[in-house]
This record gives C-alpha cells, structure tokens and sequence, in this order.
C-alpha cells in the first residue's frame, strides 16, 4: 500500500528555536523552517521533521543515528563544539564514551538539547 509514498520520521523537542541551533549550528545540517516545526534534511535525501510539543518527554533509545567514517574524529569535533557523549550501565565504553569491538558498530551516543539521544557510527563495509 505504502510502497510507493513518500514518508518521513519524525520526533518532538521543548525547545524549537534550541533545535534549529543545534542540529544546524551544531551539527551542520540543512535546517529549513515551516509552520508545524523543523524539517532536517540529512546526506542520503531523507528528511527528518522535527515538531514543537509543550508537554515533551525524551525519547529514551536512539532517535537519529548518523553514519560517519570515523567515530572517533566526530566524537573529537563534536566534544569540540560541547557535545557531551553518553554513558551506560552495562556498555563497555573507552574514554571517549566510544564503544567498540563488542560484536556491534563502533558507536557514541550524545544527547540533543531536548534530551533526545542520537549517535554517531561506523558500519563496517
């Protein structure tokens, strides 16, 4: 049924004007604005709308992953830029919160200002 349409994801922040910052400043994506929200345009084509609710709640697993070739060189500008990288319980991580070799991607996660977790990743080829 679906096969053929055109579809997005999407996710809330408390902050909207924070967001625009963030994912445009911050992480360097094409941000453009409409009426109901964020529209975050990534490097595959793929859009990602982004809508201001009152009552937001993080999400508590992973929102937006971002492919990189190298965790470690994004972990080090975006720790540069003020990012902080996220620890878990149970998750063996180095010092730069990078987790590797555990059978899984090389990956960090870090938080938007709104709570929400994204992260950056290595998918070997």
């Amino acid at each position: 049924m679906f096969k053929h349409a055109n579809a997005f994801s999407g996710f809330s922040v408390d902050d909207l004007e924070r967001a625009k910052q963030f994912y445009g400043e911050t992480l360097g994506l094409n941000v453009s604005e409409n009426p109901a929200g964020l529209e975050l345009q990534l490097g595959n084509g793929a859009t990602v709308f982004v809508y201001p609710k009152p009552n937001h709640e993080p999400a508590t697993f992973t929102v937006l992953n971002f492919q990189v070739e190298s965790v470690e060189q994004a972990v080090d500008r975006l720790t540069a830029a003020g990012v902080q990288f996220e620890r878990y319980d149970g998750i063996e991580q180095d010092d730069k919160a990078i987790s590797r070799d555990t059978g899984g991607p090389t990956i960090a996660w870090f938080k938007d200002p709104a709570g929400n977790i994204l992260s950056v990743l290595e998918i070997p080829s």
